[in-house]
């Protein structure tokens, strides 16, 4: 079951939730208002059941209060990390030093199920400035584990081959769709990067999986080209802990010890074992931003027969679309990953990115902005059959320069590549 009671759980999933609660009641300007509101008393808290009569503190409740959810006095903030909000200003989040010391648990303790060990060298391709709690993640996780950290950051495929071809790193730390571009650019300098030393990478930001584990078409693509072993891992800032495969590929691992997690229906009720629903999450041992029944947006299902890996904790299936982004085109619900979906089946496609706006109507209209190196009236024909197929209808497609796309995909003030731009009117 997704969301087990007292009766089934451990006794110290209770503690930790307990605590979680108690500390967010006592230290978080955010709770106190909130619960106070609906008359909660932390003593009612008998059992994990009681935790549905707790409100869900939603993403925009992050952006418009952003620093009644500081928990700790200003001077104890060692760090400050930072989101895009979904209003478009950042929402920061300072952390502590125990928050740190937990940020350092957290990667250590999913970079450890991947099969890093002390000595182990990682080429690590996600920035670490622009207040980016992930590379600091990565980076002091390794650091934990006694591995060594190549921080070459995102970008340059040449500057990567240098350094795996100079430092020889056994992992990479990498977005799937650049490993790609690392492979194209080795097949055009004639770079040997079968017999390079790189093994693992660990993917991040972008799925590998179909949510039966098989690779989906991204990961296929990386498989057919490079023989390394690929890991699939779900994070964010808010949570400040990652899910990550085991060697088993079979979902991302839940730290229990860091974190509790929900399954919710539309309703805001548990849903069925099995079935896909909401991820909300409660974190624990955080300072200065803690969260309670955090609803992250993120649609997933969860898996609780046990790994063959050994580990006892439930695992996170892949993320199957996001709440937040889901497009309703012409009649059909669409979410981007379907539409990213049928662009990666193509390796003639350079790049690419989806816009979704708001018609006269109130209607959602989907754009796909394309660049392509081969004849467009053949490319488009072909996108044609493959949305129709996949999707049932066929967004509109622009062809661009990869200057022209570059522009909005790759601002040099954003710490990511812009696949899906929503300019929906709110």
């Amino acid at each position: 079951m997704s969301n087990p009671t007292i009766d089934q759980a451990p006794s110290a999933t209770y503690t930790k939730l307990f605590q979680a609660i108690e500390y967010a009641a006592l230290h978080s300007p955010y709770y106190q208002k909130k619960w106070a509101s609906i008359g909660f008393d932390l003593s009612s808290f008998k059992s994990i059941e009681d935790l549905k009569r707790l409100p869900l503190t939603t993403k925009d409740d992050l952006q418009k209060e952003n620093d009644a959810f500081l928990s700790i006095d200003a001077s104890r903030i060692i760090d400050y990390s930072s989101t895009s909000g979904t209003l478009g200003k950042p929402v920061s989040f300072p952390l502590s030093q125990k928050d740190l010391e937990r940020l350092s648990l957290n990667e250590y303790l999913s970079l450890k199920t991947t099969g890093v060990t002390a000595g182990t060298k990682i080429l690590l391709t996600t920035t670490m400035d622009k207040q980016f709690m992930a590379g600091l993640a990565y980076f002091l996780g390794a650091q934990k584990l006694g591995a060594s950290v190549i921080r070459s950051g995102p970008g340059l495929p040449a500057m990567k081959w240098e350094s795996i071809q100079s430092l020889k790193p056994e992992y990479m730390i990498a977005v799937p769709s650049f490993v790609l571009k690392m492979i194209d650019y080795a097949k055009e300098q004639g770079i040997d990067y079968q017999s390079s030393s790189v093994k693992k990478i660990l993917c991040i930001g972008e799925p590998i999986r179909n949510p039966d584990f098989t690779n989906n078409v991204l990961g296929q693509r990386i498989l057919e080209q490079w023989n390394v072993k690929l890991y699939s891992t779900y994070a964010s800032t808010e949570k400040g802990t990652a899910f990550t495969e085991c060697e088993e590929g079979k979902g991302g691992h839940v730290l229990e010890d860091l974190i509790y997690v929900e399954l919710l229906d539309d309703q805001g009720n548990p849903v069925p074992a099995g079935m896909e629903g909401e991820v909300v999450v409660t974190t624990f041992g955080v300072e200065a931003m803690p969260l309670v029944r955090y609803k992250t947006g993120d649609i997933a299902i969860m898996h609780h027969e046990p790994c063959v890996c050994g580990q006892k904790s439930p695992r996170l299936g892949p993320i199957l679309g996001r709440k937040q982004q889901m497009i309703k085109f012409k009649g059909t619900t669409i979410f981007p990953q379907a539409v990213f979906e049928v662009l990666n089946k193509l390796d003639f496609i350079v790049d690419y990115y989806l816009k979704v706006s708001t018609d006269e109507m109130m209607l959602d209209t989907l754009t796909v902005f394309v660049c392509t190196h081969k004849d467009k009236e053949v490319v488009k024909k072909q996108l044609v059959e493959l949305f129709k197929a996949a999707l049932r209808v066929t967004p509109d497609i622009v062809f661009q320069t990869m200057e022209e796309l570059g522009k909005v995909k790759y601002k040099s003030e954003n710490r990511k590549p812009i696949l899906f731009l929503d300019n929906r009117t709110k």
